[in-house]
Formats: structure tokens, sequence, C-alpha cells
């Protein structure tokens, strides 16, 4: 009973919940747009051969499937469409990037990536490191989350196979100067792989006037279903399969290919295409209400990362001295969806390895909480948490002693 007492006074006096929960998780997962399943529904059910069959039920799935790939090209400025290899999602696409390269050059044994990467990408290399012999370099960030190039330049080697860095961050969004890191790379002969996976549909991409020769994207970061992605691999760019079989996707990559996912995820790509300067006018004026809004109303709140050089939808808040969980708790308790840079909320008391390779300090990292919008997130909604925070932080502050919870660092 006291515990419910407790749990009943926590919420007290907080505005109402909305009837529909409000979604700011979007760098999580994003919902599916209605017209990519709308588009979706016949390969679902009349249209349901297989691509490589000759008959006219295997080559409607064909058409569809190239199709969708027209649509990848276009989204990130490809030249050719063979340049696109469809995967089963980001992480797969990362794998193929890195140990495809690492297939393609025996002899290299050296790769470079960065201290902030998506576990899809550190999780591998640390892997690569322990049980398969290679050697990597992880650079690291400043404060505002940038690489120093001039440590990048130092790493480099003549054995040095890939460079992998992502485009954007996942936590903070802040952006990496992959054209410029890319000359860097190309000048060493060394390949350069990019993950735009947060970056794919937010900002404009031009594979045919860069310098990145492998870049991954995934169909549940814009809008298309999970378990859908893509590689761009640049022509004339070596690298192996590591699903073996059949002959789909020119042999990069075997299997029968999920139909109706690649025809939603196309029919995304082109809807992100058409609505990049919504992200980046509509969707960052909105996120720039919600950060400036909390900023002013909540003290000591800090935003994390450059704020100036980052993805539009994204901003990372720092509260001190309180657990992120705790936050998180309560705002799913009003309806509403956020995530936090901290591990507490999977059980472990380790704070977000992105905040802590920015160095940011040990009391902000373990209160931080990433609100990433969409195309679908209204004003009424930014306002609601505007309203809605601001008591949390202040009841969660005076039940919370400093560090209780995350005593050691």
């Amino acid at each position: 009973m006291a515990s419910e007492s407790k749990r009943f006074n926590m919420m007290e006096g907080l505005p109402p919940k909305p009837e529909q929960g409000i979604y700011f998780d979007n760098n999580a997962t994003t919902a599916v747009a209605p017209e990519v399943v709308d588009k979706m529904m016949p390969f679902l059910t009349e249209h349901y051969g297989n691509p490589s069959s000759m008959h006219s039920f295997g080559s409607k799935a064909g058409i569809a499937v190239d199709e969708a790939r027209s649509r990848v090209v276009d989204l990130v400025g490809a030249e050719y469409s063979n340049e696109i290899v469809f995967t089963g999602g980001g992480s797969e696409s990362d794998n193929l990037a890195i140990v495809g390269t690492l297939y393609a050059y025996p002899d290299k044994k050296h790769l470079i990536t960065t201290t902030v990467e998506h576990p899809a990408v550190l999780g591998l290399c640390r892997d690569l490191e322990k049980r398969r012999g290679y050697e990597v370099t992880y650079l690291k960030v400043d404060r505002q989350g940038h690489l120093d190039l001039d440590e990048l330049r130092d790493s480099l080697r003549d054995d040095t196979a890939v460079v992998s860095i992502m485009m954007a961050n996942n936590e903070t969004g802040v952006l990496f100067d992959v054209e410029k890191i890319g000359r860097m790379v190309k000048e060493n002969g060394s390949v350069f792989h990019v993950d735009a996976v947060q970056a794919g549909g937010k900002l404009p991409l031009n594979m045919g006037s860069s310098c990145i020769d492998l870049l991954s994207i995934s169909g549940h970061k814009l809008h298309a279903p999970k378990g859908v992605g893509a590689l761009y691999v640049r022509r004339g760019t070596k690298i192996r399969a590591l699903i073996v079989g059949g002959h789909q996707e020119r042999g990069r990559r075997a299997g029968t290919e999920n139909v109706a996912s690649l025809v939603g995820f196309g029919e995304a790509c082109g809807l992100a295409g058409a609505g990049i300067e919504n992200e980046n006018t509509v969707v960052s004026s909105l996120r720039d209400r919600l950060e400036a809004g909390l900023l002013k109303s909540i003290p000591d709140s800090h935003c994390n990362g450059d704020v100036d050089f980052r993805l539009p939808n994204t901003t990372n808040i720092s509260f001190n001295y309180i657990e992120g969980e705790g936050i998180l708790l309560l705002l799913d308790r009003v309806g509403v969806a956020a995530s936090s840079g901290s591990a507490c909320t999977s059980g472990s008391l380790e704070p977000s390895h992105v905040l802590r390779a920015m160095g940011v300090p040990f009391t902000l990292t373990h209160g931080s909480i990433r609100f990433s919008l969409s195309r679908y997130n209204k004003t009424k909604e930014v306002d609601y948490v505007i309203e809605a925070l601001p008591p949390i932080i202040a009841r969660l502050r005076e039940i919370t002693p400093f560090n209780a919870g995350c005593a050691t660092f």
C-alpha cells in the first residue's frame, strides 16, 4: 500500500495523459507509414511469387523488387541500380560492409572506427579483435562529439583495410564530416564505410559525387518495416558475400527476397526523399521548440553534443543528479515515449558509452534523455512534454539522493 501511495503522489498534479500516446523515440524505430502499408499489402496476398521464378507470379514480384531498388538509388543518389544490395537491416549492412571488405583484402589486418559508433559496428569490431586477430583503432571524440581528424590521419596505415565511421550519431544526432574524412581515407587507399542508418531520409545524400565506398541504411528508421535495409556498394569496390547460397543480389547476399518488405522499403525511401526539406524545417523547428522549452523550465539541464551540426530531429538532454530510468518510467505513465542515453534502462549501472566518450560528467550521463521526432509529431505534443516533464524532474530530485543507485563509476 505504501508503494502504491508513493506512486500516486509522484503522478499527482501532472497534466492529464493524452488519449493518443506521444512517440518521441524515432531514432529507435519509426511507425510504418500508411502509404507503405498500402503498397505492401498486395505482395502479402495476391502477388506472392518468388522473384527468381520465370512465370508471371514471379515476374510481378521481380519487377516490384527492381522498382524498390530504384527508389533506394534515388534516395542515396547512387549512379547504378546494381550498387544497391538489399539486406535484413542496418546491422547486417554494417557487417557486410566491414567483414565483406576484410574478406576481400585478407592481407590487411587493421581497421579504424570511433568510440561512439552504434553497437552494430562496435560489437563487431570487438569480436574481430578478440576472436579473429584483427587490430582496431578507436578514434576519440571531444565534448561536442566531434573527431580529431589529425588522430585519424595518424592512425591510417598501409594495412588499414576499412575505415567505418557513422554519418550521424544515434544518441546525440551529432554529424561527422564524412566527405572530409572520406578524402583522407581514399588518399590512403583504404575502403570507406559510412553507417548512415540514422541519417538516411533526414539528410540529402549523393553517392555519385561522394568519397564514400559503402553506405548502410535501414528501413525501420524511415517509416518502413523492420527487418529490411540496404548497403550501397560503389561500383568497383571489392566486397565478399557473408551469406552464400543462391544468386540473389548478384551473388552478394543469398536468400529469397522479402518482397513485401522491400516494396514497403522502396515506398518509404520515396516518401523520405520527398520529405527531406520538411525534416530540416518543420521537424527541426519542433525539436528546437522542445529543447528550448525544457532547458528554460528545468534547472540544471544541459544539451549534449554540437547543437549546430546534428540531425534535424534529435536532441539529447541531461538532467543533473537523477537517473534516466526514473524519468522514462514516469514519462511513460503520462503517455510519452523517449529513450535514455543510460543503459540503466536495461538493469546496468553503466552510462551511455557515447556520453562517456564525449567526457560528459558522471552526474549528467546517468540522467540523459534522447528525444527523437518524426514528421508525424505535432506542436501540441511538444508543448505537452514541456508541461509534463518539469514536475517529473522536480519530484525525482526530491526523492533521489545524489548518486543514489549509481554510486560507482
